[in-house]
C-alpha cells in the first residue's frame, strides 16, 4: 500500500505507514507533526469509516498545538496485517487486542500517555476500553455516539449455588416473529453473507455507502431519536431500519430505499462526491469483512470472559460524550446513555449532543465537534 494522495486531504495532514505494531503495518493521518514535543491526541474510528473520516477536525486540534493520529484501524483501509478470513480466528479482533494496538501506536511514536483518546461509532468502544484498561496512558476519553454501560459483570455467589446456563437472548426470535420479521443490524453483520451483500452491491460501492451515510445522517428526515423502554423486540422495532432491518433484506436493499436525489447529494457539504469517492475505493478494495469481524466478536460473545476480568471497574479518568442530536445510537441499547453517566464513567464531564448530525457528527458538524473537544481538554488542567 501506498500513502493517500496528498490532494486529497486537507492542508497540514499527511498520510504515512507504522511498522511493526502488534503485527500489523499501520497506516496513520497525522496533523501537527511539524514541531517536536507537542501534547498528542489519538483519534479512532468506527465503521464504515476510515482514518480519513477525522480529515474536518484535525488541522483544529492541530491548530490548538496537539499532535494529531488517526490510523485506520485493524481490519480497515491501508492498514495491512489482518486477515478477513470468516472463517480465521477473531481473536485479533477483540477490544482488548484492539486496545493493544492503540497502546503500540502511541509507544512508536514515542509517548508514554497522550492527552485524549477519541473514538467514533465502534471506535468509541475502544477508546472506553483504552481508558478502562490503561488510565496511565490514556489520560481522558472522549466518546462519540455510542455510549459505554461497563464491561460485563462476573457471576456472583455461585460457590454453593452454581449459576444458570446463559440463555440465548430471546429478543433475535421475537424480532423474527414480528408480523413485519425483523433483524438487528449487528447480527446481520455476523452473517456469512454480509460482506458480499455490501461489496457487491447492485447499486456499487459509492452508491450503496451514499445511501448508508445519508439514511444515518441529520439529512434523513426519519432521524428524530428518543428513549427505548427496554431491550425488547416491540420497542427495538422503533428503530430506524439501518439498525432493525427487514429480515429479509440485506443492508445494500435496506438503504437504497432512502438514496438521497440528485439534488440532495449535490448539496450535501459533510460529504461531496468527491470525498465519498475515497471511501467507496477503499472499501471497494478492502471490502467490509475487517469491520465486520468486530461485530462477530460481539455478537459471539467469545470474549466476554477476557471483558469480565474488568468486572466492576470503572473509567475513572475525565470523560465526555458527544453524539449528534439526531443520532438515533445514543439509545439503540436502551439504558446505556444513564449508565455510563450513573456508574461507568466516574468522572464524566460532559455530555453534548449536537444539532444539525446525525450518526457521522465529526463530518456533519466537525467545527462545533473541535469545539467541545478543545474545550474539554482546556477544562481537565493542563497539557501534557
Amino acid at each position: 500500500m501506498t500513502p493517500i494522495d496528498p490532494n486529497i486531504l486537507p492542508a497540514g495532514i499527511r498520510s504515512r505507514f507504522v511498522e511493526d505494531i502488534n503485527g500489523l503495518r499501520v497506516h496513520v493521518l497525522e496533523a501537527g507533526f511539524e514541531t517536536k514535543g507537542r501534547p498528542c491526541i489519538l483519534l479512532v474510528h468506527g465503521f464504515p469509516e476510515l482514518a480519513f473520516s477525522w480529515r474536518k477536525v484535525m488541522p483544529q486540534l492541530a491548530a490548538a498545538g496537539y499532535h494529531v493520529i488517526a490510523p485506520d484501524q485493524r481490519g480497515y483501509g491501508r492498514t495491512t496485517g489482518w486477515s478477513a478470513d470468516y472463517d480465521g480466528d477473531l481473536r485479533p479482533f477483540n477490544l482488548l487486542n484492539l486496545v493493544r494496538d492503540a497502546v503500540g501506536l502511541v509507544a512508536a511514536f514515542g509517548y508514554r500517555h497522550v492527552d485524549a483518546v477519541v473514538g467514533h461509532d465502534y471506535g468509541s468502544s475502544v477508546a472506553a476500553w483504552c481508558a478502562l484498561v490503561r488510565p496511565d496512558v490514556f489520560r481522558s476519553v472522549a466518546l462519540m455516539s455510542a455510549p459505554f454501560a461497563g464491561p460485563p459483570p462476573l457471576p456472583f455467589g455461585t460457590a454453593d449455588q452454581p449459576a444458570p446456563p446463559k440463555a440465548d437472548d430471546p429478543v433475535h426470535r421475537d424480532l423474527a416473529a414480528l408480523p413485519r420479521p425483523r433483524i438487528h443490524y449487528q447480527w446481520y453483520y455476523a452473517t456469512r453473507a454480509a460482506n458480499a451483500d455490501m461489496q457487491h452491491a447492485p447499486q456499487g460501492v459509492h452508491d450503496f455507502l451514499r445511501a448508508y451515510y445519508h439514511h444515518k445522517s441529520a439529512d434523513w428526515p426519519g432521524n428524530t431519536p428518543t428513549p427505548l423502554q427496554g431491550w425488547t423486540a416491540s420497542e427495538l422495532a422503533k428503530l430506524p431500519t439501518y439498525y432493525v432491518m427487514d429480515r429479509d433484506q440485506t443492508m445494500a436493499e435496506t438503504v437504497a430505499a432512502e438514496m438521497p436525489t440528485p439534488e440532495q447529494i449535490a448539496s450535501c457539504k459533510w460529504l461531496p462526491d468527491n470525498e465519498l469517492a475515497f471511501y467507496a475505493g477503499e472499501y471497494a478494495r478492502t471490502g467490509f469483512q475487517g469491520g465486520l469481524q468486530w461485530y462477530r466478536c460481539n455478537t459471539t460473545g467469545a470474549f466476554n470472559a477476557d471483558y469480565e476480568t474488568f468486572a466492576g471497574r470503572t473509567i475513572d479518568v475525565p470523560s465526555a460524550f458527544i453524539s449528534g442530536k439526531q443520532d438515533w445510537g445514543i439509545y439503540q441499547r436502551p439504558g446505556a446513555i444513564e449508565t455510563m453517566q450513573n456508574s461507568a464513567c466516574t468522572n464524566m464531564r460532559a455530555v453534548h449532543l449536537i444539532d444539525g448530525a446525525g450518526h457521522w457528527v465529526q463530518q456533519e458538524q466537525p467545527q462545533e465537534v473541535g469545539r467541545l473537544l478543545l474545550k474539554f481538554l482546556k477544562d481537565n488542567g493542563p497539557r501534557s
